[in-house]
């Protein structure tokens, strides 16, 4: 267990916190943990509908971390069984079900990568189909009966599903049920989640006071705006970075971000104080310090987390390399073709893999982002001669590179 008091805890934890309920519980929870030297038992728990973690789920594993870090016994719930149902939260239309083989393929992968902020030597990994694959159709009834239609129309995205006329699955009520069971079967003493975790958290205090337990702590926190700056970071959205990203895509596409959502990840992922942001402002106000450079210092840190601080240099020396001094990647890809007089720009884009279609390639051209051996290629009608023994070089975009070797 830590040192620190349960009020220097209490201070740590809630740093970054949206909701607390309530505060005058977790230091009670906190004072009774250090009277009794026990660790509280915290519960994170996240559904493996998607293969890959980003950002986004950076924000609540880091204050996972932060109990960790002070003594607390840590469960990362994967919720397996749960990811089949659905999570409803902030959804218009019911969300399609996983199969067991897609679930278990991206438990798989959450499992590898949560352990890039946790401490996997003091983190208890479950999965929540280790009980409720033994529930007996009587015993999904007996769970539903502790929760009325009425409290689940109360649900935000519920009551506007129902006010305008979008179809609510049954199976939908079930979902914060299931999550809420799950703090049960644990006896969790906090549980965290995002903003539009809620309700599904407090659930699982109700559930946890019929079963006669003391009602877990629900710390919620930020949603994460991705790359957009608008919109929740999300994979299906494409404004992602993700967990498992190449150092250089993690510390360009960081450095694509606005400059005010760059303050937003300093306090959040990095830990930087309100009173440190503040001065950095003041600094770019002044003209005394440039925004990219404050960005460039978030997104070494923000690779290292992933990786090393060796890496994170190398990525920002690729990156000046090859946006300020016209230079190439390390990593450069390789494309083998046959000789011939006239071939087409557009359908070699489509054979390196830069565009998904001959259309695509054509709008790549149209928006001068294609270069043939560094010169731009504005006419999607082009043909390129391509002689044998002849090396050339395709670049599209900013980022994407390829040799060309003609046989």
């Amino acid at each position: 267990m830590s040192n620190a008091t349960p009020k220097e805890q209490f201070e740590i934890l809630k740093r970054t916190c949206v909701d607390l309920v309530s505060e005058k519980e977790l230091l009670k929870k906190l004072e009774k943990s250090v009277e009794k030297k026990a660790p509280l038992k915290i519960k994170l728990g996240m559904d493996p509908s998607r293969p890959d973690l980003h950002l986004g789920h950076l924000v609540v594993l880091k204050k996972m971390k932060a109990f960790q870090d002070l003594g607390h016994d840590v469960s990362f719930l994967i919720g397996d069984f749960t990811a089949q149902i659905g999570d409803p939260t902030g959804k218009n239309e019911t969300r399609p079900s996983l199969t067991p083989e897609e679930v278990k393929e991206n438990a798989k992968t959450y499992s590898e990568q949560v352990f890039k902020v946790l401490d996997e030597s003091k983190t208890k990994l479950e999965f929540n189909s280790t009980w409720f694959n033994k529930f007996s159709a009587t015993d999904f009834i007996k769970l539903s009966s502790q929760y009325t239609v009425a409290r689940m129309i109360e649900r935000d995205d519920f009551e506007k599903r129902f006010k305008g006329n979008q179809p609510i699955g049954i199976h939908e009520f079930l979902y914060p049920l299931v999550q809420g069971h799950d703090s049960v079967v644990m006896k969790s003493d906090v549980e965290l989640g995002g903003t539009d975790q809620k309700f599904n958290l407090l659930v699982g205090r109700d559930l946890q006071k019929q079963a006669g337990q003391a009602p877990q702590c629900v710390m919620t926190l930020p949603i994460l705006e991705g790359l957009d700056g608008v919109k929740k970071m999300s994979k299906s959205l494409d404004n992602y970075i993700g967990f498992n990203e190449s150092p250089k895509d993690i510390f360009g596409k960081t450095l694509s971000v606005s400059d005010e959502l760059m303050f937003k990840y300093a306090y959040l992922l990095l830990d930087y104080k309100e009173s440190e942001i503040e001065l950095v402002k003041k600094q770019i106000e002044s003209g005394t310090l440039h925004p990219k450079k404050f960005k460039v210092e978030i997104a070494k840190k923000i690779v290292e987390i992933f990786h090393s601080s060796a890496d994170a240099k190398n990525a920002e020396e690729e990156f000046e390399r090859i946006f300020k001094k016209g230079g190439l990647p390390d990593d450069i890809l390789e494309h083998s073709i046959k000789a011939q007089k006239e071939l087409w720009v557009c359908k070699l884009m489509v054979s390196v893999g830069f565009a998904k279609s001959n259309g695509e390639a054509r709008r790549l051209v149209e928006s001068r982002a294609v270069e043939w051996n560094g010169e731009k290629i504005e006419d999607p009608k082009t043909n390129l001669n391509l002689e044998t023994g002849s090396k050339h070089l395709l670049k599209v975009g900013k980022k994407r590179f390829a040799k060309v070797l003609v046989s």
